[in-house]
């Protein structure tokens, strides 16, 4: 088993919300009180929760940078004569996910994509051994998972790769055999919302029966697609501005206070 820290700590007041018409976390007002009982109702009311994976349930490249899969990744396609695959502001993303995205666009179903996609795959295997686990996701799943609601992850990244992490941190339990993630057909990549459809069908669960947690617009997409509420999830400012700007109504900066509200 990696060792890894338990990725519970947690730095600053742990009372932090951000709504709709909050663009900034701090502490609960009186208007967050109303925002804190509904994300209550949110979270007690779900049969199923739908984790998003990097991001709400780890670092994924924490350890081992985006950027330099991304980097990998670009000099492999030059390497076979596609220098000019990717635009310059694809390549400036950074990010390996938006590469493989716009490879998969230019030419669907190839041998490329499939060979791109498992090269992101291992890229990412070797990322889970430094994997840092957000703070509080470990406890949290396990204790919404004692309460009874079941937890299945949908997200844009590889099974193989969501099943080796939490192999590692003993979640597997939890979530198994619910682990729906990137396939090779990239158009159902979010938001298309592919993976979370089939998380509820699998599970026999109505899509307002689910709450989905997520750090992405994409994800919020998705789960509007699927008529799943959304649970918005941010590190940080970056994150809180995207999800709020993209309209989600309730966004969480720290997993804490939902530990605490199911715990109450």
């Amino acid at each position: 088993m990696v060792q890894r820290p338990l990725g519970n700590h947690h730095d600053g007041p742990d009372t932090l919300l951000v709504t709709s018409d909050a663009k900034q976390t701090g502490p609960v007002t009186a208007k967050g009180k109303d925002a804190t009982e509904e994300i209550t109702e949110m979270a007690r009311g779900a049969r199923v929760v739908l984790w998003d994976f990097d991001g709400p349930i780890c670092g994924l490249f924490a350890g081992h940078s985006a950027k330099v899969v991304a980097d990998g990744l670009v000099k492999w396609l030059e390497g076979r004569g596609l220098h000019g695959l990717v635009t310059e502001n694809e390549r400036d993303s950074l990010d390996p996910q938006v590469l493989l995205r716009a490879v998969g666009r230019r030419h669907p179903g190839s041998d490329l994509v499939a060979e791109l996609e498992e090269r992101l795959t291992k890229e990412e295997l070797r990322a889970t051994s430094t994997a840092m686990p957000t703070a509080f996701a470990d406890i949290l799943v396990q204790t919404w998972r004692a309460r009874g609601a079941r937890m299945a992850v949908t997200t844009d990244n590889s099974p193989r790769v969501v099943r080796a992490y939490l192999d590692d941190r003993g979640l597997t339990s939890c979530f198994a055999p619910h682990i729906y993630g990137r396939t090779r057909d990239l158009h159902h990549l979010k938001p298309d919302p592919h993976c979370l459809r089939r998380a509820l069908s699998a599970m026999g669960t109505a899509p307002g029966e689910a709450l989905m947690i997520g750090d992405s617009p994409t994800d919020l997409q998705a789960a509007e697609r699927a008529g799943v509420p959304f649970l918005g999830y941010a590190r940080n400012d970056e994150k809180t501005k995207l999800l709020t700007e993209a309209g989600a109504g309730h966004v969480v900066a720290s997993l804490e206070p939902l530990l605490k509200m199911l715990r109450n």
